[in-house]
């Protein structure tokens, strides 16, 4: 998801990588169901959605990655693992920053 402001004065974009629980029998049948749901977080400027102040729209930029969580004799709990992400910084001085939530350029890996 991210933000498109509606005076179309564009700096940055602020985006979310949201992770949804998604139950379905196929690859092909989880990526509609998670299409279908991300969407329903959508919101129009017109809906009085604002960042910043500023008269936006959240839009749905698509699915990045699915990551299939297969244990059929067992809901997910505490402790399941839904999702990863894979990233590299170039110094430990990065990675020390990137853990306290501090500026960091990094590379995300797919």
């Amino acid at each position: 998801m991210y933000v498109k402001f509606a005076d179309g004065n564009q700096n940055k974009y602020p985006i979310w990588e949201n992770i949804i629980l998604i139950e379905a029998n196929s690859d092909e049948e989880a990526l509609e169901k998670a299409e279908t749901r991300a969407k329903e977080d959508e919101s129009e400027s017109e809906d009085d959605f604002t960042w910043e102040n500023r008269s936006a729209s959240l839009i749905f930029a698509g699915i990045r990655k699915l990551i299939s969580c297969n244990n059929p004799d067992e809901n997910p709990h505490h402790g399941t693992e839904i999702s990863y992400s894979q990233m590299e910084v170039k110094t430990e001085d990065e990675l020390s920053k990137l853990v306290k939530g501090e500026s960091v350029t990094i590379i995300y890996e797919e």
